[in-house]
């Protein structure tokens, strides 16, 4: 690690860059509670913890987005206030966000001059289109400044956000969580990148949920839990379990238990299924798959490769163009969402709050969303509320749900507890498939840990599941087969004992195709 390295010219210089007793509250909430943190030049310094735990918080102080109420922003010791993100960019400092910031219909260098500032000037594109070919040559980030944003890969256009951030200055980037859709290709070649910067006399900051990263690419590690920092480590020789328990409070199991079961008959099979995505046209096409009672398969795929068409068209929640779907043996193809309930279904959609709970409602409504009308929670045209609080505290109980009481909002759960919740009103009808679409999107490592636990205990049960997910981790560590998604259609399908990260990759990445 260099602390004195020499950045680029166009380059701020950051030498350090320190946060000193940072406080930061919201009602009812001490999201920072005097929290110390710094980073230097010519490191990687990664920022571990829960949800909650308060380091979004922090970094929102460092890049402007929040103000604390009391502590310091130090650049090269010298004090700094940061009203917004363009003062904070000014300095030196860069956000590269999860969610890219991107404009579809523009052209790279396009994208890199919106945030160009000159007084009500025209702007010298073709002055942006060389710089952003330059920077693309000093990073190894190939880049074409002509491109339009569409027309790119995931990895591409992040390679974008980079460049952005390096044309308007930034000497000190914040990750926030960049690998999270990513294949394991562009994570690398990433990583090759990141460590680039290092040597070049950048200051990073690492946010990640994905330890084995963290101790692969970080010089020093940060952990926080419930808004204070519980220690600050050198990354050489640290142990993945001592990272999970500074986080958690507690041991932590990373990798469930794979038990061998009796493969039970085909519960979930569906044939020749073409679907339309938003725009009319084919997210998926002449898709063929089933699921046994007692397995997981799993759906591998970079996002928007057909993965949420699929989920809906068996859930029901979007129409197909043709091909069927069948439960148990039975037609499902044009069942409606209750008929297909009724006929043993259990969802668990990737957009929980749109999909998944009503927030307004409290947990016990959310409950019952689906048996509201039958017994023994209905009576005639009346609600039970006994037995609609009595269901509801049992989930609780049964299902490790964090709420005040059942009357509460759903919205004001976390995260992993309105996952939970889902997950228990769907188990709660006793399916025979379950269709888990991202499961642990956005859920803290000790709620991943219990999903995952839940899951495979199902699976145990003899629940066909089909789970669907961008992370390729999780959908090795639960499955039984994976079949890779790429451009709609099925390119791939692997049994557990020919997992191989490089081969799922590459046609996660569509230039390998390959069935079992």
């Amino acid at each position: 690690m260099s602390q004195t390295a020499t950045l680029p010219s166009g380059h701020r210089q950051i030498q350090q860059a320190a946060l000193r007793q940072i406080v930061k509250r919201f009602p009812g909430v001490l999201a920072n509670d005097r929290v110390n943190f710094d980073v230097k030049a010519g490191e990687i310094h990664a920022l571990l913890g829960e949800n909650g735990a308060g380091k979004s918080t922090l970094m929102k102080v460092l890049y402007g987005l929040y103000q604390p109420d009391d502590g310091q922003i130090l650049l090269d010791g010298q004090p700094m206030t940061f009203r917004s993100p363009t003062a904070a960019l000014a300095s030196g400092i860069g956000m590269i966000h999860q969610h890219f910031m991107l404009v579809q219909t523009l052209t790279v260098a396009e994208n890199v001059a919106l945030g160009i500032h000159r007084g009500g000037a025209v702007i010298n594109l073709e002055g942006v289109r060389a710089r952003v070919h330059e920077l693309s040559l000093t990073y190894g980030l190939k880049v074409d400044p002509d491109a339009y944003i569409w027309q790119l890969s995931v990895g591409e256009q992040q390679r974008v956000e980079i460049v952005k951030a390096l044309y308007h200055g930034g000497a000190l980037l914040i990750l926030d969580e960049p690998t999270a859709v990513l294949t394991p290709q562009e994570v690398r070649e990433l990583f090759v990148t990141l460590k680039q910067m290092r040597e070049q006399g950048h200051a990073l900051i690492f946010i990640s949920h994905k330890l084995h990263e963290v101790q692969e690419l970080c010089d020093r590690i940060t952990v926080m839990r419930d808004g204070r920092v519980i220690d600050t480590i050198a990354n050489e020789g640290v142990d993945r379990r001592k990272l999970a328990r500074m986080m958690v409070g507690r041991d932590v199991t990373f990798v469930p238990e794979h038990p061998g079961v009796t493969l039970g008959e085909t519960r979930l099979a569906i044939q020749h299924l073409t679907v339309r995505n938003d725009q009319g046209l084919a997210a998926l096409r002449d898709v063929s798959l089933e699921v046994r009672s007692g397995e997981i398969v799993g759906i591998a795929g970079v996002s928007g490769n057909g993965q949420r068409e699929l989920a809906e068209a068996i859930s029901g929640l979007r129409a197909a163009a043709s091909g069927e779907i069948l439960l148990s043996g039975k037609p499902m193809l044009r069942a409606s969402v209750s008929e297909r309930l009724r006929a043993g279904l259990a969802f668990v959609p990737e957009e929980r709050m749109k999909h998944g709970i009503i927030g307004a409602f409290s947990v016990a409504e959310n409950a019952i969303l689906q048996n509201h009308g039958v017994p023994p929670f209905a009576r005639g045209m009346f609600l039970n509320f006994g037995d609609i609080g009595r269901h509801a505290r049992g989930l609780i109980e049964r299902f490790n749900i964090k709420a005040p009481s059942t009357q509460t909002p759903a919205k004001n759960l976390s995260g992993g507890n309105i996952q939970k919740l889902i997950l228990a009103r769907e188990l709660s009808r006793q399916p025979v498939v379950l269709i888990a679409a991202q499961p642990t999107r956005g859920v803290d490592i000790s709620a991943t840990e219990y999903i995952h636990s839940v899951l495979m205990a199902q699976r145990s049960a003899g629940v066909a599941i089909l789970l669907i997910s961008e992370d390729l981790d999780e959908i090795l560590a639960l499955s039984d087969r994976v079949a890779v998604l790429y451009e709609g259609q099925i390119v791939g399908m692997l049994a557990r004992a020919a997992f191989d990260v490089e081969t799922i990759g590459l046609m996660m990445a569509g230039a390998h195709h390959q069935r079992d």
